[in-house]
């Protein structure tokens, strides 16, 4: 029997799938590590940790698929890690993760200079403190001995490339979201490489997401079999998109802790606010979109610490069923980890407006799910204005909510389409693998459910959402005032 093993680098966790011919999950682990904030908007996490979760999950599913062995083993991980090696290939430093806000102030003023505007409109990476490019920039100036010492600066994919096959290479996908990398050429860009003050050699080599490996290297005592091709493949978002099937006019939307708006691009786009990214996602197609921090958690948040209420989150969504759309009024803003796209903005706060002795436990529900949806609108939009959509495709846990789904199709007037493509990123890698491979067999992609927009929501969520757009607005220079205060000398 066939099959091909997927392996999806997260934050929390690393997967391992195996999937059949036609992408039917066979076998499944996974195995979590942790992260650790030693400051103050610093998240990091342990490289080898991460390293051993990896081969772990690869030896368990090479176990349990036996007496076969797997047509290739593709990667996809998770963008915007940085870690800094000697020339031992010995660790300067922890693995600085995309969540870190450690160079916050440095990207901040690099935004709002011609050095920001350049490198934004020649990578297609937001100047943020999420970048690496940022993350280098902080290293320079608060730990120049590190900076100094550095032999290269990898991101997490790297280092287990590294310690698989001894050398530094790096994917397009993942290069296209350091910051560093010239998007219409694929090259690393000297000028931004100048200004943050290293070398082509202290980054890795280029290569296509279907370069092809073969595990040899002797410094480690894994007994993995040289025959199984290793294909690098691509980034996270970048599988996603090609696990979901979302390709062309469609859109692909997930929401778990976190969310995201992806739409594939022919060409290299960029916004001339700055608002969304545009990363390489294999030959010719580009991925255009935005990620914000408040997804799922939102909710979480609201019934953990808010409502203080142990019922199902089914229960929750029967009540935020319950209610009609528009919430009678009641508008979140549902920024209570600061966000990303397409605001930018590490000081937004969340705040309800509008409430009423009239409104409900399942009014305030309603309403933060609505806020995330209209937050991941406010992305949608965006690209939606350079290209048409006339589906989006659905992923992540909210893709269990008929409730949600509805909302969000609502919203943004478009059909939601719900796949059976689950562990999307790690079935996108062994996509890419079996055309690294020239394998032509068919993945089949399962509808499960879709929801067809609601006209009259449509017209509510329209007038709502323009609320919610102003209410940001009126709202933003007292959140900006309130953050310089609480600010330390």
């Amino acid at each position: 029997m066939n099959y091909y093993l997927g392996i999806d680098i997260g934050t929390t966790s690393s997967k391992a799938v195996a999937f059949s011919e036609k992408g039917t999950v066979l076998s499944s682990v996974s195995i979590g590590y942790d992260m650790q904030h030693p400051l103050p908007n610093q998240s990091e996490q342990d490289p080898d940790e991460i390293f051993d979760a990896v081969v772990s999950g690869i030896t368990e599913t090479l176990a349990a698929m036996l007496p076969h062995t797997p047509v290739f083993i593709s990667f996809s991980a998770a963008m915007h890690s940085l870690l800094a090696i000697d020339k031992q290939g010995n660790l300067l430093t922890q693995c600085i993760i995309w969540a870190d806000n450690r160079a916050d102030v440095i990207a901040e003023n690099l935004k709002h200079s011609e050095e920001g505007k350049y490198c934004y409109h020649e990578t297609g990476v937001p100047v943020h403190s999420m970048s690496p490019l940022s993350k280098l920039l902080w290293l320079k100036e608060n730990d120049a001995e590190t900076f100094k010492a550095a032999y290269k600066f990898i991101g997490i994919k790297e280092y287990i490339f590294y310690k698989l096959f001894d050398e530094f290479v790096i994917d397009t996908s993942v290069a296209s979201a350091t910051g560093l990398l010239q998007t219409k050429s694929l090259h690393w860009d000297k000028q931004i490489l100048n200004m943050v003050g290293i070398t082509e050699d202290q980054l890795s080599k280029i290569v296509s997401t279907k370069e092809v490996f073969h595990y040899n290297n002797k410094h480690t005592s894994l007994q993995f079999s040289a025959s199984i091709p290793f294909i690098i493949g691509a980034s996270d978002g970048a599988s996603a998109n090609l696990g979901t099937a979302a390709m062309g006019d469609a859109m692909a939307i997930t929401i778990g802790t976190s969310g995201a708006a992806r739409l594939v691009v022919n060409t290299p786009v960029t916004d001339s606010r700055m608002r969304t990214f545009c990363y390489h996602l294999k030959d010719d197609l580009y991925i255009a979109g935005g990620a914000n921090n408040n997804g799922a958690i939102v909710l979480q948040w609201l019934k953990d610490s808010i409502l203080q209420s142990n019922d199902a989150y089914t229960t929750l969504f029967e009540q935020a069923a319950s209610v009609g759309a528009g919430s009678n009024g009641l508008i979140l803003l549902p920024y209570i980890l600061g966000e990303r796209a397409p605001l930018w903005n590490a000081n937004a706060k969340g705040v309800y407006f509008g409430l009423t002795i009239n409104h409900t436990k399942a009014h305030l529900i309603r309403a933060t799910i609505e806020a995330v949806v209209f937050s991941m609108y406010s992305i949608g939009k965006i690209l939606m204005s350079r290209q048409p959509v006339t589906a989006i495709h659905a992923s992540g846990g909210f893709a269990k909510s008929d409730v949600w789904l509805q909302i969000v199709a609502d919203v943004f007037n478009v059909k939601v389409i719900v796949s059976g493509a689950y562990e999307a990123a790690a079935l996108g890698a062994v996509m890419l693998g079996t055309e690294a491979m020239q394998h032509k067999d068919v993945f089949e992609n399962k509808l499960l459910a879709s929801y067809i927009p609601d006209a009259n929501n449509h017209a509510t969520y329209q007038a709502a959402f323009q609320k919610f757009e102003r209410l940001y607005e009126l709202l933003q220079y007292e959140m900006l005032t309130d953050a310089m205060v609480q600010a330390p000398n």
